[in-house]
């Protein structure tokens, strides 16, 4: 029996199966139902192929509100979650099939860390760019070389498809959601409800690029990695930086994309960009501050960079962390 649609609101599917994860599941149901005693009107079932209950990879067992079939015909929002084993889950064709169909009937579609290889089995994905959690970027563009995949941000929107980095990246995405239904007000309403922030730009990376140093296994990138993260504001060109690590500078650029993904100047930017990201959360900086201490020399630089890599300008970056702070008496 189809379940009819009540006038105004928003229905969103989230699909979910055994060994699902569970964040991913409730994640994005929480910021979605917060939103409503914010005025939003989202209509969240959570259901299954089967229409029974599943068991998360926890071990925590999820209620269902049935099959699909019980879903009115137009859908909002579907929402696809991911389960560890991607593998096992791509070889379920029945639930990559009930994906695509429902996905078809869908106003956008999203899909939370390995939900992201349940789309591209579908062929959602071909010909888009897409984010998966940072551990399985590699095997998604491997195992699906028609998608544009993008190792790095926290959630990337390509068309009405989106798709985000693992577990809490789901909150992010919902978040956003949220933002392009009823207004950043209203995110930043749901995100202190949950006391989470508000919110992560997609294009954030998922984790600090100063982290990228631990994984590095020459010494020489690592050190000078090290010198970058330790003044960001210094002439780090290429030449510079090759005479720090001893090298040629072909050869460190070589050596430095096989052991980081990028190169030393992407590197520089990407350093420079976080340190940005920190001087305006904390506050108390002009943008035209911050673009100096971080590097970048003029806000005009800094500006580019933003749009470039986060999608956002800084001025509504710092807006962002506005509301996180702690009021002035609070204890």
């Amino acid at each position: 029996m189809t379940t009819t649609r009540t006038p105004g609101r928003r229905v969103v599917a989230v699909l979910a199966f055994d060994d699902v994860q569970l964040l991913d599941v409730t994640g994005p149901a929480e910021v979605l139902t917060t939103a409503n005693s914010y005025g939003a009107r989202y209509d969240v079932h959570i259901v299954s192929a089967t229409g029974e209950d599943v068991r998360t990879s926890s071990g925590v067992r999820i209620g269902v509100d049935g099959t699909p079939s019980a879903l009115p015909r137009r859908l909002d929002t579907l929402i696809v979650p991911g389960r560890r084993d991607w593998r096992r889950t791509v070889a379920d064709t029945e639930l990559v099939a009930l994906a695509e169909k429902l996905s078809a009937g869908a106003r956008r579609t999203a899909s939370v860390c390995a939900g992201a290889f349940v789309l591209a089995a579908a062929g959602l994905l071909d010909g888009r760019r897409a984010a998966t959690h940072w551990e399985l970027a590699a095997e998604l563009a491997a195992a699906f070389p028609d998608v544009d995949v993008q190792a790095d941000p926290l959630f990337v929107r390509d068309g009405q498809v989106v798709t985000s980095a693992g577990v809490t990246a789901g909150i992010d995405l919902a978040l956003s959601l949220v933002e392009e239904d009823h207004g950043p007000d209203t995110a930043r309403d749901v995100a202190r409800q949950l006391v989470v922030f508000m919110a992560r730009p997609g294009g954030q990376s998922q984790f600090s690029t100063r982290l990228a140093a631990q994984r590095a296994d020459d010494a020489a990138v690592r050190r000078v990695m090290d010198v970058v993260t330790s003044d960001p504001t210094a002439d780090h060109d290429l030449e510079s930086l090759a005479r720090c690590a001893g090298l040629s500078a072909r050869h460190l650029g070589r050596l430095f994309r096989s052991q980081t993904g990028m190169t030393p100047g992407q590197y520089v930017e990407a350093v420079r960009t976080e340190a940005a990201q920190t001087l305006l959360e904390s506050g108390g900086h002009s943008v035209e501050e911050v673009a100096r201490l971080a590097g970048f020399g003029s806000s005009e630089s800094l500006r580019r960079v933003f749009q470039h890599r986060l999608g956002i300008a800084p001025t509504t970056y710092r807006a962002r962390f506005r509301t996180t702070a702690t009021a002035p008496g609070a204890s």
